[in-house]
């Protein structure tokens, strides 16, 4: 089989990511890249890793040259809050690096897969349902990119054949990575002070609507777009998928089921409070579901029951 590389494979899903395909496909098949290199850990020993540039086209090359890739798990971006105190560096990251990786899929012809998101949408978009093919309008340079994103993906596509797909990922939880800057990142963070100090406290408000999925759902949805039959794929791109919405109240009402005396407070922060406004509650991804069976498993109760038993096994 062709090899399949992941950037941004440090990160927070890729991290995950490089591992469950290394399951799935055979170790050496599978090239984990980042401009930074893991310190330890499976994902350096488990499999090939390649330091790479996403913004320099010559660090791309190389890669292709050295590997036989067929497909691309393009992962490499800046988050919402961090993009929002650096909007040039998520820019340039985001957009460009993106870029590159499409004019690299349309040379090698390669399948592309690009991660948009939630944030993807504005306060002008329906905030329940929020359907398929709505107003995008993002208050946030994250969320201008990945609808850029987007569309970029649809026309390469729609131009050059090239086959890129992808699905707009509502806020990740995972016992896996530590948060990464995200908006949503609070309902990691969470889990690891609920554990430590039984006490949390939330830079969003208590009533914060989020729509949320357990990492194990994200990389199968990944995983499962790429193997779906491409006759089937009528949107193909930026496919909404969702698995569970709720509150910082609900969330932090079911982690005390697990842990006695557990307290939840408040300092809200303007920056990443705005952002969560301006996002869904939750996203309708019938689409998904009808064209290529996307169906979750894990629900809030059973996510917080994970969590919980994996995380205290490991910061013990």
């Amino acid at each position: 089989m062709k090899q399949i590389l992941v950037t941004g494979a440090v990160g927070q899903i890729g991290s995950e990511l490089v591992l469950a395909l290394r399951n799935r496909y055979g170790a050496s098949n599978v090239i984990a890249s980042d401009i930074r290199v893991p310190e330890n850990g499976e994902l350096k020993t488990s499999g090939p890793f390649e330091t790479l540039d996403v913004l320099d086209p010559n660090s791309i090359t190389r890669i292709m040259q050295l590997y036989d890739i067929g497909t691309v798990y393009h992962l490499a971006a800046v988050l919402s809050a961090i993009g929002e105190s650096r909007p040039s560096v998520a820019w340039q990251i985001n957009m460009n690096g993106l870029y590159n990786f499409l004019e690299a899929a349309r040379q090698y012809h390669l399948a592309l897969f690009f991660p948009s998101s939630i944030g993807a949408f504005g306060k002008s978009t329906p905030q329940d349902g929020t359907p398929q093919d709505t107003i995008q309008r993002p208050d946030t340079i994250y969320g201008v990119t990945k609808v850029a994103g987007e569309l970029l993906c649809d026309y390469y596509h729609k131009r050059f054949k090239v086959d890129t797909r992808g699905v707009r990922f509502p806020g990740l939880i995972s016992h896996v990575a530590e948060p990464g800057g995200g908006t949503t990142d609070y309902a990691v963070s969470i889990f690891y002070d609920a554990i430590k100090h039984k006490k949390f406290t939330c830079y969003l408000k208590s009533d914060t609507y989020l729509d949320m999925m357990y990492m194990p759902d994200a990389l199968r949805a990944m995983i499962e777009l790429m193997e779906a039959d491409p006759a089937k794929l009528i949107h193909r791109n930026s496919f909404n998928v969702s698995a569970m919405h709720f509150t910082p109240e609900q969330l932090s009402a079911e982690i005390k089921k697990h842990v006695r005396g557990f307290e939840i407070d408040y300092d809200i922060d303007p920056v990443r409070q705005a952002i969560a406004d301006s996002w869904p509650n939750y996203m309708d991804d019938s689409c998904a579901r009808k064209e290529w069976g996307w169906k979750p498993e894990y629900d809030m109760p059973r996510m917080v029951k994970d969590m919980m038993e994996k995380l205290t096994a490991k910061l013990q």
